[in-house]
Formats: C-alpha cells, structure tokens, sequence
C-alpha cells in the first residue's frame, strides 16, 4: 500500500456538494472519515456545516443551488466552465477519491472525467432513478464505483448494472431517535400548546424563495384570517433566502403576520407545529422525521413541469409518499399550488387530528427504518475506494 505526498496516514480526499441537505450529509461524511483517519484532508465545493468539519471551501454549495431544466439551461456555460476548473484542481491535488453529494446532473459528469482519469468515484445519495428517468443507472454506473443509498429499497434498482450500492441511511433519522418533544420545542421557543402552529418550509435554494416566497405569505394570510390566534414558523437556510423572504413580506404589506423567521432550525420548526407546509425535497423527509404532519407543494418554470410530467414513474413526488408507497401525505404541485388549495389542505390537516395521530405513527415507523449509524457506514465505503486506490488506511 502507498502512502501520499503529504506524509503517513494523510490522504486528499475531494468532495463536492450543492445545497443545504448535501451539506449536511458530507458534514456527517467527513467527520466520520477523519475520525479513522485524522490526516485526511477534504477540498471542493462546500457549505457550512463541511467548512466546520474541516472541508477546504475551494467554491461555496450556492453555485450550484439552482433547481428546474429551465433555471440551470440559463447558467450552463458558467457550470460547466466550473466543472472543467474543479477537474483540473482536482487531478492537479492527486485526490485519492472523489465524493459527489447529491447534485447528480452536476456531478456525475465531474465523477465520469474524474473516473477516466483514474480517480475513484463515489456518489452519495442515490439520484431519484425510482421516480424518472430510469436509463440513467448505466451512466452512473459508468461515471462511479460506488453509490451510498439513503433508502432501502435503493440498491436492488442497481443490481442489473453491476453498481455497488450499500444502504447508509440518513443522519436526520438518527437524529429523530432524540428529538425533543412538541411541549419542550414550543417551550424553547416560548409558543403557547394550545396555539394554532404552522411551518412554512418553502425551500433552500434562492431561486426557490423567488417561486414560492409570495406563495406561502398568501397562504399564511389566508390560514391567519381563518385563525387569528395562529403562529407561523420560517426556517430560511441562508441570508440570501431570509432577504428574498422579508423583501417579498414587505412587497406584499403581509410584514405584520406573526411570522417568526429562523436561520436554519427547520427542524425545530417542524417539531413545534402542528402542521407543515413543505417544499418537496429533502425537507419533506425531514418533516416525516420531526413527526410533523404535512402538505407537500412545489412550482418550477412552465416548460420544466411539462418535460418532467412526461418522465415521472410514480404518482407522487414527495418522500414520504415514496417510503409509503401511497398517498399519505397531500401533494399539490404546480397550477394545485395555490394559497387558497394550501390553506385549505392545512386546515383541513390541523381539524383532523384522528389522521394527524396516524401520519406521526407512520412517520415514527420511518425512522426507525432509516436510523443506521450514517457516517460510519459511509466511511467504511470510503475507507474501501481508498483501499482500492492504493491508500493505506
């Protein structure tokens, strides 16, 4: 086995991910690897939470928060002048493995360059091939060695292919296993049990905020003239999203709605409410894991829905609908998505309490299904791309 140019048991290691979510995940990721290898040294594109685990931020996850056909055509040169930039960087730093979180149509171009080139790959989080776009488990499997599922019923989906596929699991299911409970959430952050709560997730990304901002400030007055004692949690992931959210309050005179904005904590706010209203995405598993029950909605371009209904194998989007296999969880996308359907469907959610009990059930049910040791299980996988490259550890 060698050892690397920086010197016994230090390895580079790249990694790239692209939003919020993603940032979580290779957080849980690096904190595991250098728990077995303390030397080993983490660069690319990152956020946050990858930045405080030791991650060198060569670009921040906002560059590639973009989501829709339609919003990413129109930054394509920029994107792809960026991937042919970090494959360069990253063939020039010797990465002894590459790690792509999330962010398939992104990075699972940089991994199949990278691949050729003789760098081991690994994707975190399996692309959505279950909902569309089935052809493309080849082109994974020839852009990686290996993928890392978040679900279970993930790598049997590979098997065809050839792809090692190990489950790892979600680190939000394990955190469920210790969340506080809806009296001691309200407690911390002073809300009455009795009081009418809603969260109002309406995405990560900036370009998100400017879909569904206005949207849900409609949908909130409109909860708030039908409940006037109601309370309304904003968990908004980044100072970009809170300004876009505040500027499209203020447009709309809606600033006096008894908002409170958070800088993150959405699961806190999920935890507090009685019911949520979620942007389809990871945020929809995260309020099945904080046992909130929900409305799933989401809006894109025009032209990026009408591609993307022609290609969807499922009936539903959301994943809690996915881990259930049925509609448990209301979905209204696109020309649905309207204050006047989203309020409704929420009122009609917080009166019901009977179904509300059952979705909390059913949501506990999830993560215990979902709750592995993640970023021991990633690690391991990582620990054996390394091995494969000669590295040892």
């Amino acid at each position: 086995m060698r050892e690397t140019a920086l010197g016994p048991g230090a390895v580079t290691i790249g990694i790239v991910a692209g939003e919020p979510s993603g940032d979580l995940l290779a957080a849980t990721l690096i904190h595991a690897v250098r728990a077995r290898l303390p030397r080993a040294r983490f660069v690319g594109i990152a956020g946050p939470r990858m930045e405080a685990a030791g991650c060198e931020a060569w670009y921040p996850l906002e560059m590639l928060s973009l989501r829709g056909l339609v919003e990413v055509l129109a930054q394509l040169p920029a994107l792809l002048a960026l991937r042919r930039t970090l494959v360069r960087r990253l063939l020039a730093e010797r990465v002894s493995v590459f790690v792509g979180v999330d962010a398939p149509d992104f990075n699972l171009g940089l991994e199949a360059k990278l691949k050729r080139a003789g760098t081991r790959t690994v994707h975190l989080v399996s692309p959505s091939v279950w909902a569309w776009r089935r052809g493309r488990v080849r082109r994974i499997g020839r852009s990686v060695h290996r993928v890392l599922a978040l679900f279970p019923f993930e790598p049997p989906i590979y098997e065809a292919a050839g792809v090692p596929v190990p489950f790892v699991g979600h680190p939000l299911a394990r955190d469920a296993a210790v969340l506080a409970t809806r009296r001691e959430t309200r407690g911390e952050l002073k809300l009455g049990l009795a009081q009418p709560v809603f969260a109002l997730l309406p995405g990560s990304r900036a370009s998100e905020l400017d879909m569904h901002g206005e949207l849900l400030l409609q949908t909130a007055a409109i909860l708030h003239a039908a409940r006037p004692d109601t309370v309304f949690l904003v968990p908004l992931a980044t100072r970009a999203t809170r300004d876009r959210f505040e500027a499209a309050a203020y447009r709309l005179s809606l600033d006096k709605l008894p908002l409170t904005l958070l800088y993150g904590h959405a699961t806190q706010a999920l935890r507090a409410a009685d019911v949520g209203i979620v942007a389809s995405g990871t945020a929809t598993l995260e309020a099945a894991l904080a046992r909130c029950p929900h409305v799933i909605f989401y809006r894109v371009n025009p032209v990026t829905a009408s591609i993307l209904r022609r290609k969807l194998l499922l009936p539903w989007v959301g994943l809690p609908n996915v881990l259930a296999g049925r509609f448990v969880v209301p979905e209204l996308l696109q020309d649905d998505a309207t204050a006047e359907n989203l309020a409704q469907a929420a009122l009609n959610l917080y009166d019901d309490v009977v179904t509300r009990h059952r979705l909390e059930a059913l949501f506990a049910g999830f993560a215990a299904t979902l709750s592995v040791d993640t970023g021991r299980l990633a690690a391991e996988a990582v620990a054996a791309e390394l091995r494969a490259a000669g590295v040892a550890c």
